[in-house]
């Protein structure tokens, strides 16, 4: 064989390697491995996140790992932990939610004996306005005063018509839908349309840990109306006297 003839040979010899098909098993393994890799990189931002118990930046790593890279090992490992930190960003922005549904004020005064002294108070408004005075549904506040000198207080204050409690009267106090019963009374002020709730501290040890309160009282328009309180989110350290 001359050398022209090798030549030729081996020519259409590497031609004929270069127009076989690669195996596709080795394809799709690379491929596999490729996307196990960076989903194993991007991993690193999830487990940082969830190990500080960072809930919602963990949602939000664990959403680009399973989304973007499904049926790795990885994607595989992270969805479970994936989805504990969804429900916990979840419960994490509704505990946020309801701590600022409370307002906290701190309020110098003088005392009866021309002293300094200090007012405090937790405050929150119902979550949907209510009918008082048989017209328009207005905004109904919950309060829970610490005074040096007219002590602790716990009342209703309305913007409009007013409650038929004058003389004292009862209340369905409702915590997560359990009712009791509790006194209510109307002082004779023009100051706010204000009416107290007697058991303040009673009242008050009932939403450790509670959700939702309910205040049914009777009103000057007739009949009875209910305002309905989202509690959970009350710093009940915000008034230290009130254990």
């Amino acid at each position: 064989m001359n050398t022209r003839t090798a030549t030729l040979l081996l020519a259409a010899a590497m031609i004929l390697s270069a127009c076989e098909k690669p195996d596709p098993k080795i394809a799709e393994a690379a491929k596999a491995a490729q996307q196990e890799q960076a989903a194993a990189t991007a991993a690193k931002d999830f487990d940082g996140a969830y190990g500080q118990q960072n809930w919602e930046m963990a949602a939000a790593y664990g959403e680009i790992v399973t989304s973007k890279y499904p049926g790795t090992p990885t994607a595989d490992r992270v969805r479970p932990l994936y989805e504990e930190a969804q429900g916990k960003a979840k419960l994490a922005r509704e505990q946020r939610r309801v701590e600022s549904l409370w307002s906290y004020m701190s309020t110098p005064v003088k005392t009866d004996k021309g002293k300094d002294g200090t007012q405090l108070s937790a405050s929150l408004y119902a979550k949907a306005n209510v009918e008082t005075d048989g017209r328009t549904p207005r905004p109904v506040q919950l309060i829970f005063r610490d005074h040096p000198d007219w002590g602790r207080s716990s009342y209703l204050v309305l913007q409009v018509g007013d409650f038929n409690c004058y003389g004292g009267c009862k209340l369905k106090v409702g915590i997560d839908g359990k009712t009791k019963t509790m006194a209510g009374r109307r002082p004779k002020t023009d100051e706010a349309i204000a009416m107290f709730i007697e058991d303040e501290r009673g009242l008050w040890r009932m939403l450790d840990k509670a959700k939702e309160l309910t205040i049914e009282f009777p009103v000057k328009a007739g009949g009875t109306r209910t305002a309905t309180f989202e509690v959970g989110g009350l710093k009940q350290d915000k008034l230290p006297g009130w254990k």
